[in-house]
């Protein structure tokens, strides 16, 4: 069974960093493009960066130069590093097997100002 597990949201003031984790199981992690994802209330889901099985990064232009995503597929694991956080970052944030049903459960990430 393909399963991901995100962790690492929580409540945050701006300007402050948050570091979320995807720990996959099932798949053959290290052969996919992993993405994550965030919904904030009321918006539709949207791509917030990806990452390829060989490293290769892409962001939004809204988190450039704040986010950075990585992976070590040996631990089957990705990386959000989330710094210079803004309110309008507030949303649930997904870990995705890019272009697959495969989503984790979800984390919350909750910037104050």
């Amino acid at each position: 069974q393909v399963q991901l597990v995100e962790s690492g949201g929580g409540l945050v003031q701006a300007g402050g960093s948050l570091r979320l984790s995807c720990a996959g199981s099932g798949i053959i992690f290290r052969f996919n493009t992993m993405a994550w994802y965030r919904q904030a209330p009321g918006n539709q889901r949207d791509l917030v960066a990806t990452i390829t099985s060989g490293g290769s990064t892409n962001y939004a232009d809204s988190v450039k130069g704040r986010f950075t995503i990585s992976r070590d597929n040996a631990k089957n694991t990705v990386w959000l590093q989330m710094s210079s956080l803004k309110p309008e970052d507030t949303a649930i944030y997904y870990c995705n097997v890019l272009a697959t049903l495969v989503w984790g459960q979800g984390t919350q990430v909750t910037v104050s100002s």
